[in-house]
């Protein structure tokens, strides 16, 4: 994600997360150019619990206001669930947090989700249907699903409604979404649709929501398969080992 080489967004990433980075979609190399596959930014409580996330690559203005959000976000929540004995309602905060991503998705896009508060039981076996699995059939994650749209935000103008779907045409990712309630349709984002799930699944475990963002989303194939090397680098071969020069470099280099 070419954000995370900005000096700025870095300092402030540096200052409230740790980061780390998996593998969880198939892609391959070709030379030295890297095909398929995508990214997506989770910001996670200490616990692994999904707070937000970016979907796909974005610039790095983008990246640090989202980051910001979250920050600003916790701290507010945090505040609003903690009771006059000093401790925080977990449940509580939860649901602050999610109504906070419904009503983002409100402000920004002008498109209306009711947060989901609770989280029903969804045990996850091998016989699942709503399981996103591996080439072999073993199960990765749940598919998670999203609040229905309920629509436009009637409390804004026509004309800002269609500036927001006419902004949000050109954003990638962009494609239509139905609306649950009245029908009709919405052009949604990438980003978007990161609100709506997490509207109902924030702070779910990293390892629930990771699949829908990646397949639902992003539309990448989660899997465990390492990284296709079609063609090596010029300096290693398609095992990953370094080749040596065909002749040899004299003693003080070339």
């Amino acid at each position: 994600m070419g954000a995370l080489n900005n000096a700025e967004v870095g300092k402030y990433c540096n200052e409230y997360f740790v980061s780390s980075y998996q593998k969880v979609a198939t892609f391959k190399i070709v030379g030295n150019q890297k095909q398929g596959g995508n990214v997506a930014a989770y910001f996670c409580a200490p616990d692994g619990r999904v707070l937000h996330c970016v979907a796909g690559p974005v610039d790095a203005a983008t990246f640090l206001r989202e980051s910001k959000w979250v920050v600003e976000t916790t701290k507010t929540c945090m505040k609003d669930s903690t009771g006059k004995d000093g401790k925080m309602d977990g449940a509580k905060f939860k649901e602050l947090f999610r109504k906070a991503h419904a009503e983002k998705l409100r402000t920004e896009f002008g498109i209306v989700v009711e947060a989901v508060t609770y989280d029903p039981p969804e045990a996850m076996d091998e016989k699942d249907a709503l399981t996103y699995r591996d080439p072999t059939g073993r199960p990765l994650a749940p598919k998670l699903p999203p609040p229905p749209i309920n629509g436009p935000d009637v409390t804004i103008s026509d004309k800002k409604f269609e500036a927001m779907q006419k902004e949000a045409a050109a954003a990638p990712g962009n494609r239509y979404a139905a609306c649950g309630k009245g029908g009709g349709r919405v052009v949604v984002t990438n980003q978007s649709l990161v609100h709506q799930i997490m509207a109902a699944h924030s702070m779910a475990p990293i390892e629930r929501v990771y699949g829908t963002v990646f397949e639902n989303i992003l539309g990448e194939k989660i899997s465990t398969k390492p990284v296709d090397v079609v063609k090596p680098f010029t300096w290693m071969d398609k095992d990953g080992n370094r080749l040596r020069p065909e002749k040899a470099l004299p003693p003080n280099g070339p």
